[in-house]
């Protein structure tokens, strides 16, 4: 019940944000999960003794993620912000103490982080501001049916591990599932919210969205399972952090900017 009542929530906070709110808002929330999943990750970094400055990471998330829209259209503000984010990780992991294996660990993760997090982030709302509500709901909707029907299918049919050493519950049945499942939302949504040329445009784009949002998912599971660790915290009753909840979109949602610029 926990677990269904938070989801409840996430669903009307997010489903209002971007449906009534404007523009700023959607970036506003962007913003806001981008320094929270990023705090998380400097927390996985820290459990594998390669402590980051959380603050230092998810304010540079905060910024990345901001800086994705305008540098969509301007690359040197993405540039100047990239390079910024190179010298400050350096400049902190030079000041984190004396050389010591954790050294090199602790400068990928300052760097890795708000990207990570802040630029699929940045580029959903993006994606909201040149598009509109409905191509973010039809990602969001198609990722999250896709999860809905792993789990079900899984439960259900699920036989042969996808990836035991990472994470043992996935299943290639309930994969299949999650990949069917996205298939129709995309042919059904696709030609008239996602962006698709037709339904069978849809239908390929609904089971690529499906394939990464796994990968993203398994991505995730890689880091927690390398720090020992079941959630990337507590954050949200009954679906721990606020990384869990995002696993999937982080990859997802590249993959659609590059739909919609080039295909769509």
């Amino acid at each position: 019940m926990t677990r269904v009542l938070s989801a409840l929530v996430l669903v009307a906070i997010v489903g209002g944000v971007l449906w009534f709110g404007p523009w700023w808002a959607t970036l506003g929330l962007a913003v806001l999960i981008a320094v929270l999943a990023a705090s998380e990750v400097a927390g996985l970094s820290r459990a594998v003794g390669a402590p980051v400055p959380v603050l230092m990471v998810s304010a540079a998330a905060a910024v990345v993620c901001a800086a994705v829209p305008v540098g969509m259209a301007s690359g040197d503000v993405m540039t100047v912000v990239l390079l910024a984010l190179v010298v400050g990780a350096g400049l902190v992991t030079l000041g984190g103490g004396p050389p010591a294996p954790a050294a090199i660990t602790r400068a990928a993760v300052t760097v890795m982080a708000p990207l990570y997090v802040g630029l699929p982030l940045g580029a959903l709302a993006w994606i909201q501001i040149i598009y509109g509500p409905r191509f973010v709901i039809f990602l969001i909707a198609t990722v999250a049916l896709s999860d809905s029907a792993q789990w079900v299918t899984g439960r259900a049919l699920g036989r042969h591990t996808l990836a035991p050493a990472v994470s043992p519950a996935k299943t290639i049945e309930g994969a299949a599932g999650g990949v069917v499942a996205a298939a129709a939302c995309g042919a059904t949504l696709g030609p008239m919210w996602g962006g698709a040329a037709s339904p069978l445009e849809g239908l390929a784009l609904g089971v690529v969205l499906a394939g990464v949002g796994i990968a993203g998912d398994l991505f995730e599971s890689l880091l927690k399972r390398s720090a020992g660790v079941k959630d990337s915290s507590a954050l949200i009753p009954g679906h721990g952090g606020a990384l869990d909840r995002i696993d999937a979109y982080l990859f997802a949602v590249p993959v659609y900017v590059l739909f919609l610029r080039y295909a769509g």
